[in-house]
């Protein structure tokens, strides 16, 4: 049975723990070259090693998605070492707390860049090599903050994230339609996931993104909103966007879709 991403090459941002990690390790087991994308070092040897060693093919390239420089130049390896980009997942991104408007300008900037100016800038330098390679698939990495709006009792009970990541999520979804559209006449499909409540490590701690530090809460607002009971994971993410990424999903282009145990309370 041939693999889903054979001899494919796939970049992935972010991809040194978490949904990054999860997808990188999914898309090597699927049998396509990936590129690990993230400014931790250490933790992105750690999974390209792990990938090694379990038959995959990964290699770590530093790069932060925030500094247009940095972006060029991983690219621009990973394009060089295979001689060819078919796959992109704009994972990097993070998030803060705060209420509005008490959020710091420089938060405010620092989210927005590596949410949404990150996923344009890594964008635009591998979407000359999907279209020299043919076409390809682009997947971004939105949330459902985007999506949600939290009543004043919730916001006291639970916590909330920050103007500036909910912000930067939305132009995630709108730059999603805009690039799919551009796509078109390339064969490059674009599409965009947007994650609940998953459990990764790198959830902010102590609020209703806090899977680990605040588990009591976060299980309490998980029962509250979720039709699915129990927390979402990781490869729950990844499943999906090896879905998109791959020729199984050829006929879908420019969706968001919501991994998110069926939240019922959107607005």
């Amino acid at each position: 049975m041939t693999k889903r991403l054979e001899n494919k090459v796939a970049v992935v941002t972010g991809g040194n723990s978490g949904i990054g990690e999860d997808t990188a390790t999914l898309f090597a087991e699927e049998g396509a070259h990936v590129f690990l994308m993230a400014r931790r070092e250490s933790e992105g040897r750690e999974v390209e090693a792990r990938i090694n060693a379990s038959g995959g093919d990964a290699k770590f390239i530093f790069c932060d998605v925030g500094d247009v420089e940095s972006v060029s130049r991983a690219i621009k390896l990973a394009a060089e070492t295979h001689g060819r980009i078919d796959v992109l997942f704009n994972n990097a991104g993070g998030g803060g707390g705060g209420e509005f408007p008490n959020e710091s300008d420089e938060q405010w900037n620092g989210i927005i860049n590596v949410n949404l100016t990150g996923t344009f800038y890594v964008s635009r330098a591998a979407w000359p090599h999907l279209v020299a390679a043919g076409g390809g698939a682009i997947v971004n990495m939105s949330s459902l903050a985007a999506q949600i709006g939290l009543s004043p009792r919730m916001r006291d009970e639970f916590g909330t994230t920050s103007a500036s990541y909910t912000v930067a999520k939305a132009g995630v979804d709108a730059l999603t339609h805009y690039m799919a559209g551009a796509g078109g006449r390339h064969n490059i499909r674009v599409n965009c996931v947007r994650p609940g409540q998953i459990l990764t490590p790198g959830a902010t701690r102590g609020t209703i993104n806090d899977p680990d530090g605040g588990h009591h809460v976060f299980e309490k607002f998980m029962d509250y909103v979720q039709i699915v009971q129990g927390p979402g994971y990781p490869r729950d993410v990844a499943q999906l966007v090896l879905f998109l990424a791959c020729a199984e999903s050829r006929f879908i282009t420019g969706e968001i879709i919501n991994v998110d145990g069926g939240v019922a309370a959107k607005i």
